[in-house]
């Protein structure tokens, strides 16, 4: 496969993804892309370390998750979007006109890759690795592979950018916690938890659907939001 194939195979799949119209559907997805949307996760998350972990080890968590933030950052800003440059779906200067917007939502930089796939696959797979729950997992899984579906109906980025933004959050993810993972057993070794309140990780089920219990608040409020846009 070429490049031209790739490309018009990109845009084939965009079209699929791209908005729709439904009012409630544009407010639902627009409120959804909003970063502040997800503070209450963002709380849960520190709320979670805090609760079940001693200070050394919560200044260690969180120095992690900065990490995986920095490197999907400084890689996609710094070095892949301006080597690349890429023009976004709607900025594209030939098809541009065919791409949905949303709300005027837009952004003048770069498409490839997707720094919102990249940040929210990174956040949550190393929180994914560091609670060892299934459900959480499965929640925060769903939390990233939605917010990747918002960038394609918003237009904001290409099928291949977000797949690629996923790729590389989930490398970074797997080695800022082999990172980490290999640090806190040697400074603080230990087996695994064996109990039915706690993950093997030491992570209480209890504090977990307080965390879950809030991804769903932020649905709420997303769902909410949208009848009054």
């Amino acid at each position: 496969m070429d490049l031209q194939s790739i490309i018009d195979a990109d845009w084939e799949l965009l079209s699929s993804f791209n908005g729709s119209d439904s009012v409630f559907l544009d407010g639902f997805i627009s409120t959804l892309t909003w970063g502040w949307t997800w503070l209450p996760l963002y709380i849960g998350w520190l709320y979670l370390v805090i609760k079940n972990n001693e200070l050394p080890k919560v200044i260690a968590i969180i120095s992690a998750v900065a990490c995986c933030l920095l490197l999907t950052a400084v890689v996609d800003g710094m070095i892949v979007k301006p080597l690349v440059a890429r023009p976004r779906p709607l900025n594209d200067p030939v098809f541009g006109h065919l791409v949905d917007t949303v709300h005027g939502i837009h952004s003048s930089d770069y498409s490839f890759f997707s720094a919102h796939s990249a940040n929210t696959m990174g956040q949550a797979l190393f929180f994914s690795l560091l609670v060892r729950n299934s459900l959480f997992s499965c929640a925060m899984m769903s939390w990233t592979l939605l917010n990747g579906y918002t960038r394609l109906y918003l237009g904001m980025h290409f099928p291949s950018d977000v797949l690629a933004g996923f790729t590389w959050g989930a490398i970074v993810a797997v080695s800022v916690y082999t990172v980490y993972y290999i640090i806190e057993r040697k400074l603080a070794p230990k087996g695994n938890y064996i109990s039915t309140q706690y993950t093997k990780t030491g992570f209480s089920l209890v504090d977990i659907d307080i965390v879950l219990c809030l991804y769903v608040a932020c649905f709420i409020f997303a769902l909410i939001k949208a009848l009054f846009i």
